[in-house]
């Protein structure tokens, strides 16, 4: 039985492959029109074949011709338009509909399986059930499910909207594993790695430090805990260690405090510790890029670690019969030196 083999649409710096490809599938290629997501995606899968332009004049028989027969459609579409993260400013109807070029894929690739994700936002969008029909019309039986990274380990609490399809049968639901919620704690480098500075400083906004203020009066002056640094999320600005991150954006928002000598110390959250937010592996390679960049590709980017349990449940029967090298499959996706858990080995 020859591999599954997947092509990303919208692939960014590779979330969705790392997690297909911990699950056993071969990543052939993606397509991406911003330059450090396909520079990001050579790194990371050297042997795929990656286009960085305008998935909507790239023609699909043009990549089946250097990608091959693709099983797996992974598609990521545009979200910044279907969510109130863009304040208010106005959304652009073109760049929601850039999720049904699914549909032109689709038909050209045939795969036996399509994966779409995106914000909960979308399921309101008036486009939506016509893609859903367009789908089912082409002999996909599909399921929607919303999912918090979460609840599969991940530490950062990210819900999602992901629509499964399956050309030969109904997928099943993705079942959420008995697994310990991951904190913030697991994320951070060790003390000492980053320099911190003080909190309470001349020019640091006002904002900030009633952000800063709330967290100390909660929880004392001796703890440590995260702000908001830009803006605020609806919940006061702080969080403590001891729970999942809240969700990862394409912002660079997130500051460390903890105590000091003289008072609070500060610092931001690095793209090493975001990456372990987002349960990309320890080996994941970052382009020569800023690191306001590689905030947004990590911010744009799908769980790898729940892309891998969702691959698993919804190609079941085909990774089952290609007899996976599992040690090897879930070390690739396990981050921080965590290991796997019996019982997730027996999932993969």
């Amino acid at each position: 039985m020859t591999s599954i083999r997947a092509f990303d649409m919208f692939c960014g710096g590779g979330g969705s492959s790392l997690g297909a490809q911990a699950a056993g599938a071969k990543i052939a290629g993606g397509v991406d029109l911003w330059k450090p997501a396909t520079d990001a995606f050579k790194l990371n899968f050297p042997e795929a074949v990656v286009f960085n332009k305008d998935l909507r004049k790239l023609r699909p028989v043009d990549v089946i011709e250097k990608t091959g027969r693709i099983d797996l459609l992974l598609s990521s579409p545009e979200c910044t338009h279907h969510t109130c993260a863009r304040g208010s400013k106005p959304q652009s109807e073109e760049s929601k509909e850039t999720a049904l070029q699914i549909i032109r894929y689709a038909k050209a690739m045939k795969p036996r399986w399509i994966i779409l994700e995106n914000v909960i936002h979308m399921l309101p969008w008036a486009r939506y059930p016509e893609l859903k029909k367009k789908l089912s019309k082409l002999g996909y039986h599909l399921r929607e499910q919303v999912l918090d990274a979460s609840e599969f380990g991940v530490p950062q609490r990210r819900k999602r909207l992901f629509l499964l399809a399956d050309r030969d049968k109904e997928p099943l639901p993705v079942s959420i594993p008995e697994v310990s919620l991951a904190t913030v704690e697991s994320i951070l480098d060790p003390e000492g790695t980053w320099k911190m500075t003080p909190l309470k400083i001349e020019k640091r906004a006002r904002g900030t430090l009633e952000r800063a203020e709330r967290a100390l009066a909660k929880l004392g002056h001796d703890a440590s805990f995260l702000i908001v640094y830009y803006g605020s999320d609806g919940s006061g600005g702080w969080q403590p260690l001891n729970v999942p991150l809240r969700t990862v954006t394409t912002v660079d928002r997130f500051a460390l405090v903890r105590p000091g000598l003289n008072g609070p110390m500060m610092r931001m959250l690095q793209p090493s510790e975001i990456r372990r937010a987002m349960s990309f592996p320890d080996g994941y390679q970052f382009p020569d890029v800023t690191r306001r960049e590689k905030i947004k590709l990590l911010g744009n980017a799908v769980c790898s670690k729940l892309m891998q349990e969702i691959v698993t449940s919804l190609c079941a029967e085909r990774l089952t019969s290609q007899q996976i090298a599992l040690p090897q499959a879930v070390e690739h996706v396990w981050c921080s030196g965590a290991r796997p858990r019996p019982s997730e080995l027996a999932a993969v």
